[in-house]
């Protein structure tokens, strides 16, 4: 079962425009404004997941993934924590990675994650 993670949701940070027809003003301020939030570490770079019950294997699907993004996981369950030693990334690729794991019936497996690069 795919996990989809949308790239920028309702909850998500805006992104600057890339030119503005009004005023240069108001186009250098909401770059500012973006700036400032980045710095405040708000990166539109994170998602949920949920391990799929009964098989070894994960199929996350994000936009921001890559053959070399980095993907950080912090369990948000007590399942999930005691699931993080057999968790790991088994490969990498574009818009897609896949989690290997262990295999058990805990539904409840759900880590949020962070992609870089």
């Amino acid at each position: 079962m795919a996990i989809v993670s949308p790239r920028a949701g309702k909850t998500a940070h805006p992104v600057p425009p890339i030119d503005w027809p009004g005023e240069p003003e108001q186009w250098v301020r909401k770059v500012v404004e973006t700036v400032r939030g980045i710095m405040d570490g708000k990166i539109n770079a994170t998602g949920t997941v949920t391990l799929t019950i009964s098989v070894t294997t994960t199929t996350l699907t994000d936009l921001r993934i890559g053959p070399n993004s980095v993907i950080l996981f912090m369990p948000t369950t007590a399942n999930a924590a005691a699931e993080l030693a057999t968790l790991y990334v088994s490969s990498r690729g574009k818009q897609t990675a896949t989690l290997t794991h262990a295999n058990n019936a805990q539904a409840d497996r759900t880590f949020a994650y962070a992609v870089l690069g």
